[in-house]
């Protein structure tokens, strides 16, 4: 028997195989671009050569090649997480290829589980509370990220009487909150890295009102030890988790924050969206010096909160939870302060 994975040798996928192997007897067949092949090979030696079988292959077409006869648990991490993807190539690798992972899963006659890694964003930008069993609400979408990503899933529910099928979805995902290890610096450590490189005292646009909304940021180890926990259970096909700080800070708490971790005094400016994002598109010379995408802006005034209801109630007891970002942003400051050599590119 064996659980086929995709998404390995991602940032989240390399520290979740081993541990799904440590808890089952089954081998793992992982599908693997052909560029990724050496990282891949690598990081498979790395947990256990023998029961990591890597197979080279483009998730947008059909998966015929793979026997499911013997599949027991798909674990479907694959995706372009990538704010700026363009909308053809989010359609062909995160819809597309969720059908095409679907397909396999209703071709695997001793299927127990498909595991589907989605994000919390399908919300778009709903205004309110976005419960773990919300979908389709007439939300508008910040970009084709997100609206892929809620495409696929809208796919992966249509199946659900067929497929036992769990959904997860995290919220933004930062290094390790022992280590600040990361493998991608976006999000947050797009205003972490602009006051590291500013003197003490630091200005920082800031747009809308940063004490009206929050910025929900959960550490990778957090993430890897709830999905861990989560996939474990045998009751949780049909429902969806929402990997989430049930606490999150507001903007203004965030950048009070991430100020306090890199020695900075900030000097806020205040700016409208329209008019940050305007700059960073299309004044010379902003974006090379801010280095912020525009469509990373949008999150600094998002509207939507989430309920993580079922993520809370299925950790009861576990000792999982989501630490506070106060307690280790001074750790990703520290590895971003380390590895300039890292960049906000998606693995593609």
């Amino acid at each position: 028997m064996s659980i086929f994975f995709t998404g390995f040798p991602g940032f989240l996928g390399t520290e979740l195989l081993p541990r799904i192997l440590r808890r089952r007897d089954d081998d793992a067949l992982c599908l693997v671009q052909p560029k990724f092949r050496p990282l891949a090979e690598t990081r498979a030696r790395q947990i256990d050569a023998r029961r990591v079988q890597l197979v080279e292959g483009d998730l947008t077409q059909p998966l015929d090649a793979i026997d499911a006869r013997d599949v027991r648990e798909i674990y479907h991490l694959a995706a372009v997480y990538d704010l700026s993807v363009p909308r053809e190539i989010g359609m062909r690798v995160n819809v597309v290829g969720t059908q095409r992972v679907l397909d396999l899963a209703e071709r695997a006659p001793r299927l127990e589980r498909l595991h589907y890694i989605s994000t919390c964003y399908v919300s778009g930008r709903y205004a309110g509370v976005f419960r773990e069993d919300d979908l389709e609400k007439g939300q508008r979408f910040n970009n084709y990220y997100e609206e892929t990503k809620y495409l696929a899933e809208v796919e992966v529910r249509k199946r659900m009487s067929r497929i036992p099928a769990t959904i997860y979805r995290p919220s933004v995902v930062v290094g390790d909150s022992a280590t600040g290890a990361t493998q991608k610096f976006d999000g947050p450590y797009f205003v972490m890295q602009w006051l590291l490189r500013q003197p003490k005292l630091a200005m920082l646009p800031v747009v809308g009102r940063p004490s009206c909304y929050t910025f929900n940021v959960v550490p990778r180890d957090f993430v890897i030890a709830a999905l861990d926990a989560l996939m474990a259970r045998r009751d949780g096909a049909g429902v969806t988790y929402a990997v989430a700080d049930p606490r999150p800070l507001t903007v203004d708490e965030t950048i009070d924050t991430i100020a306090e971790a890199t020695g900075r005094t900030v000097i806020r400016v205040p700016l409208t969206k329209s008019l940050a994002k305007g700059a960073l598109r299309y004044v010379p010379g902003v974006y090379r010096l801010m280095r912020i995408p525009p469509a990373a802006v949008d999150y600094f005034v998002h509207p939507t909160t989430y309920d993580t209801t079922n993520t809370l109630a299925a950790l009861a007891g576990t000792g999982i939870a989501a630490p506070p970002l106060r307690t280790y942003a001074a750790k990703l400051v520290e590895f971003a302060g380390a590895h300039p050599e890292i960049g906000s590119a998606a693995m593609v």
